[in-house]
């Protein structure tokens, strides 16, 4: 039979640091934490080999003396609780753990002076053996080094990545922290080269523009939002201002860098219907909600959290970003590209004309889906749904003056495709199948937000569509929410679906593929999201298949319609795969294709 003993207290102490201290940036997160919950004013951190070789932190905050110093590197010892509630946490550490367990598998050295003794004093500790405890010289503040971490643990140290990965996550640690405190001064050196420097005092969307991207200073909207006791304020980037990858979003609880899934998926959820699916969005959020209404004691290394009430949390995220990126009405965050402008400005000008304008663009962007609606357009809805009639090559109504519309007055068409429009600041060109389907899906949300029934089309045959049986009971159980937006469903047999009726505003259409793909997004999303986000992401579908194509000939009348519509619609400067709708070229920037300046 086993024999149950206690493990040696150097044991204990390595295997905690396993919870706390998995690599050099996990140590560099727990320090620079201490060193903002001293009350410091400037933090200087120092990296060499990206923390394998050494990692420095120093502050000019409160300070310890000799017996803190101590007290700080035994276990579970913290000046961060002074009660028992530890649902009321406010700062940043609390568990006690951090110095004692990175000095159980490094060598630490603290040197603390506290601003109302003159002498300072200094602590080695080497693996967990003692090696110096004696008086040093340094001004008011705290200066901390880690050297040799996992010297003395081989099967730890091998499993590290190279310097250039482990700097990449310290300098993650540090922008996200150096966020977080807009009023802290940060200074980041890595072998002995100034990387990162931001002063005191900046406002928060000065700070987040400096370390996330500085075009989110003009491709961003600031977040101001409170309901109840929840407070949200941060920058968002612009829908067409995103990155391949997630690593661009910074999420705050209360001062506290986390990666919460709840957080993460309300993000995803807010965008749902700008982005593409591979795509995801720049920003940077900061919730403040009541210490009570969530623990941050659910992972040692605090970067999970967990709330009370995770629907009104994610609710209220989803709404606060939807609500400022309308806001931002038809802002959008690309211009044209400089590869297309190089292009231009390389075409001979003795060369035969060519399409250039189509080409280009058409290349650059492609072509998206889009959507927004309104009066002026519905009176040419029909004429557009139904078979084109001939291009119109001159203007059927008296041109009207360009300064007058944000967009200008569409002059012609290109392609089939591309609306080209004089405004009074420059040339625009509007992507239509983009615009249009952004329109037809706003109508579609305004709809449903007003509890109105969207006109429907019966259809003189029902449809019957053959699909999966868990395909047909995601349908059936949805059916009365898409019958409000006109879609009108009922089961016909185990594995089949009868369609009464389709959205008016979709026209005529491949009904077949227009419920298919809406069954594909409730069997993805269905479970997921809430009722409104697994909505908004079946009307992004449905608003796809009823927009205007790309090829499609449309009339000047036809066209200035689309355009004033697009100028009074929010969000209708990106479509629902978070490319521009329109591009403008600048008067300046034409006059340099010709030479003219």
């Amino acid at each position: 039979m086993p024999i149950i003993r206690r493990l040696p207290e150097n044991l204990v102490n390595r295997i905690a640091a396993g919870e706390v201290v998995e690599r050099p940036a996990s140590a560099l997160k727990e320090l620079v934490e201490n060193a903002l919950d001293a009350d410091s004013g400037t933090i200087l951190v120092r990296l060499s080999e990206g923390g394998l070789g050494g990692i420095e932190v120093t502050d000019d905050g409160c300070g310890m003396s000799a017996a803190d110093i101590a007290l700080a590197l035994e276990r579970h010892a913290t000046s961060k609780l002074p009660d028992e509630h530890i649902e009321q946490v406010v700062t940043l550490g609390f568990r006690g753990e951090a110095l004692p367990s990175i000095a159980s598998v490094a060598r630490l050295t603290i040197e603390s002076r506290t601003r109302e003794n003159g002498q300072g004093w200094r602590r080695v500790v080497d693996h967990g053996a003692l090696t110096a405890d004696e008086p040093a010289a340094l001004p008011p503040g705290t200066r901390i080094k880690v050297e040799d971490l996992f010297g003395k643990v081989p099967a730890r140290r091998k499993f590290l990545r190279s310097p250039r990965s482990e700097y990449a996550a310290c300098l993650d640690v540090v922008r996200r922290l150096a966020m977080a405190r807009p009023d802290v001064g940060f200074t980041l050196e890595h072998d002995g080269r100034r990387v990162l420097a931001v002063q005191p005092g900046e406002s928060l969307a000065a700070r987040v523009a400096q370390i996330v991207a500085r075009e989110l200073a003009d491709d961003g909207v600031a977040i101001e939002l409170e309901r109840g006791p929840a407070r949200l304020t941060g920058v968002a980037g612009l829908p067409t201002f995103n990155r391949g990858v997630a690593d661009h979003q910074y999420l705050f609880v209360n001062g506290r860098p986390v990666k919460d899934r709840l957080l993460i998926g309300a993000v995803r959820g807010a965008y749902s219907d700008m982005l593409a699916r591979d795509r995801h969005a720049v920003l940077a959020l900061f919730l403040e909600v009541p210490p009570e209404e969530v623990d941050v004691n659910v992972h040692p290394a605090k970067t999970e959290v967990r709330f009370r009430d995770p629907a009104f949390i994610r609710g209220f995220l989803v709404s606060g970003l939807r609500h400022a990126l309308e806001g931002a009405g038809q802002r959008s965050a690309q211009a044209p590209a400089v590869s297309a402008m190089g292009n231009w400005q390389a075409e001979p000008i003795i060369r035969a004309p060519e399409p250039a304008l189509s080409s280009l663009f058409a290349r650059e962007y492609g072509s998206t889906g889009v959507r927004d609606a309104g009066q002026a357009w519905r009176g040419y809805e029909q004429t557009i749904m139904a078979q084109p009639q001939g291009r119109a090559e001159v203007a059927e109504i008296a041109p009207e003056p360009a300064a007058s519309h944000p967009l200008g007055i569409a002059r012609g068409q290109v392609a089939n495709t591309y609306i080209v429009a004089e405004a009074e600041d420059g040339l625009v060109i509007v992507d239509q199948h983009a615009a249009h389907e952004r329109l037809v899906l706003e109508r579609l949300k305004a709809a449903g937000a007003q509890q109105a029934v969207t006109a429907a089309q019966a259809l003189l045959i029902p449809e019957v569509i053959e699909l999966d049986e868990p395909d047909c009971d995601r349908l059936e159980a949805a059916s009365p929410e898409l019958a409000r937006f006109g879609l009108a469903l009922e089961r016909f047999g185990p594995t089949a679906m009868l369609v009464r009726s389709v959205p008016s505003v979709l026209g005529k259409g491949d009904v077949q593929a227009l419920v298919r793909d809406v069954a594909d997004d409730l069997a993805q999303n269905g479970d997921a999201l809430l009722l409104g986000e697994r909505l908004d992401h079946v009307l992004a579908t449905m608003a796809c298949h009823g927009s205007v194509r790309a090829g499609r000939a449309l009339s000047v009348a036809e066209m200035n319609a689309l355009l004033r519509e697009m100028e009074v619609t929010p969000r209708s400067g990106q479509c629902n795969h978070g490319r521009p709708t329109w591009v403008k070229l600048a008067h300046g920037d034409i006059e340099k294709l010709f030479g003219r300046r």
